[in-house]
């Protein structure tokens, strides 16, 4: 039985899931708002007028697929999944705890990787569907002083292709959105709110808006901006090395 067609967000208390949320609803969309914060989604689902919230740390074991019975027990059914939660951590891969890099995994690759498999099947049956799977430029190199992270980006790009690829024909959109920094929250749950990076952050609204036509068009992957762009494909100009080296100057 089909469902009341919603689009779910996730990491929707802050920054980008927050801005995704914003465009979304001012489209038009039903949503369901998930993030660990309940205070935060209430507040945020106030300002919206309208959405249905899911206070789930997506990281637990279990967590997707408990989510999407909520959902579907609701009655409704997810005809956009735009996986946005995730975190980061900056600093030596064997000093940061080892506990809290698991847990980076858990969210930014197995919940992601569970909530696309949960939501797939029914999307291909209706002939309709659109996933936007949050990665980053940091998808495109290694990344020393944050290895775990740029190593979860990489996945969720390699996968977001793959998939695309997959759908194609069959009515079901997948884009992989790759934005550089982001003016949100990020750097600072990183521990790198003082990072040469962090000063370089983008308006979240202006990402949210270019992750949004992309997936409308069916592109397999977004980066927003020039200067995003260019540091994307200097992987191809420079040897791997010198890649390495470049993105460690930057974090140190």
């Amino acid at each position: 039985m089909t469902g009341q067609p919603v689009t779910l967000v996730t990491g929707a208390s802050a920054g980008l899931g927050a801005e995704f949320a914003r465009q979304c609803r001012a489209r038009g969309d039903r949503l369901a708002l998930v993030a660990r914060r309940r205070e935060r989604l209430d507040a945020l689902a106030a300002e919206l007028g309208e959405a249905h919230v899911f206070a789930v740390d997506l990281a637990e074991p279990g967590a997707p697929a408990r989510l999407m019975a909520e959902v579907e027990a609701l009655g409704l059914s997810v005809e956009t999944l735009i996986n946005n939660a995730g975190f980061g951590l900056a600093g030596r891969f064997a000093d940061l705890p080892a506990e809290r890099q698991t847990e980076m995994i858990e969210l930014d690759v197995r919940a992601l990787t569970e909530l696309c498999r949960l939501a797939v099947p029914a999307m291909l049956q209706r002939r309709r569907g659109f996933i936007l799977n949050v990665a980053s430029t940091a998808a495109f190199q290694a990344g020393p002083m944050m290895a775990v992270y740029y190593a979860s980006k990489a996945y969720v790009l390699s996968l977001t292709e793959a998939l695309h690829q997959e759908a194609k024909g069959s009515g079901v959109h997948v884009t992989a959105l790759c934005p550089g920094p982001i003016a949100t929250e990020f750097f600072e749950v990183a521990g790198a709110a003082d990072g040469r990076l962090a000063k370089l952050g983008a308006d979240p609204a202006d990402i949210a808006r270019a992750g949004l036509a992309g997936l409308a068009r069916n592109r397999a992957i977004v980066i927003p901006g020039l200067m995003n762009k260019l540091t994307a494909q200097s992987n191809r100009l420079l040897p791997r090395a010198a890649m390495r080296r470049i993105v460690a100057a930057i974090k140190s």
